[in-house]
């Protein structure tokens, strides 16, 4: 698309919203294709967004105001979020690189950036495991479900139940087509998890089928009684998923830390490990599992699924679930 004024105007000239903007430009800079990583970057913008407008932030809605002090201090933000918990380094390293990218876009120029995300927020992302998931006991995720719903959560305790049974992401619970999962396990026995993907990793060319048991059919249930009227997921009609974060999962994740649970993406790493010890009748290398015991064709095999059902296109990511093979 291209720019809605001139270069030099509010927002270089893409429009008076900061929120507007930066997709915008991002939409230029990828020619209107590379859907996938626009997307990401956009939502990882919309998050700097908020901040800018939050108590914390600048309170900045023009991009030609923002320099790379205001960089930084988004970066000392991102990091308290990851030393309470709230963000993975990871998480917060890439939201730093997409507001890098998505300046440059604006701008038309590389120039306002954070040189090194992983410097600038003093951490170093690790991609292999070191500490065992929490959240695979499922007695303490059960218990952690009743207290959601004792606060009047249920859709949280929904996400809950559909990560740690499915593996899924928390976009990927939160926007789950429910009737079409529930459709699909009652017909064929296993599910197809396209909605809410990373990446743009959904449809044909993405399938992602993951076997039905019991804890899956439970926790569809459950969530399809806590869908709102109207809606197919846990969003209601006239509400956005921002919202949604805001509203329901930053106050979930505190009754999360209360029950040693650190977020919902250790539950997807809890579901990670227990696949593992399935496939191979062996733990996961994070909890004790030694490969030496194992045939080094089963340990592939097991990596390959577990990828494939958490989404992933590099089964070395696999390692950031269940640890490294010794």
């Amino acid at each position: 698309m291209a720019l809605v004024g001139r270069r030099d105007g509010r927002n270089f000239g893409y429009g008076r919203q900061l929120s507007y903007a930066g997709p915008q430009a991002l939409r230029d800079l990828f020619g209107g294709g590379h859907y996938g990583t626009v997307k990401a970057h956009s939502d990882r913008w919309h998050a700097f967004v908020r901040w800018c407008h939050s108590e914390d932030g600048p309170g900045f809605n023009d991009a030609r105001q923002i320099d790379r002090r205001t960089l930084l201090d988004y970066a000392g933000h991102l990091r308290q979020q990851v030393e309470q918990g709230e963000l993975t380094i990871a998480t917060a390293q890439n939201r730093l690189s997409s507001v890098n990218r998505t300046m440059a876009a604006l701008r038309g120029d590389p120039y306002v950036k954070v040189p090194s995300p992983s410097k600038a927020l003093g951490m170093q992302r690790n991609s292999v495991r070191c500490s065992v998931p929490q959240g695979q006991d499922r007695e303490q995720v059960k218990r952690i479900v009743d207290v959601l719903c004792e606060h009047q959560m249920p859709r949280a305790a929904a996400i809950t139940q559909l990560a740690r049974a499915t593996g899924m992401r928390l976009r990927e619970a939160i926007l789950a087509d429910l009737p079409r999962l529930k459709r699909e396990s009652e017909q064929y026995g296993k599910i197809n998890i396209q909605d809410g993907t990373k990446g743009g990793r959904s449809g044909a060319s993405a399938p992602r089928w993951i076997t039905v048991d019991d804890h899956i059919r439970d926790a569809l249930r459950f969530a399809e009684q806590v869908s709102p009227d109207g809606s197919r997921n846990l969003l209601a009609p006239d509400e956005n998923y921002l919202d949604f974060q805001q509203g329901i999962v930053r106050p979930a994740r505190n009754i999360l830390h209360k029950h040693n649970l650190k977020g919902f993406h250790e539950l997807r790493a809890a579901y990670a490990c227990e696949r593992y010890e399935q496939i191979t009748h062996h733990p996961a290398p994070i909890n004790g599992g030694r490969c030496y015991q194992l045939d080094r064709r089963l340990i592939q095999e097991a990596k390959d699924q577990i990828s494939y059902e958490l989404g992933h296109g590099r089964i070395d990511v696999v390692s950031a679930y269940i640890g490294r093979q010794e």
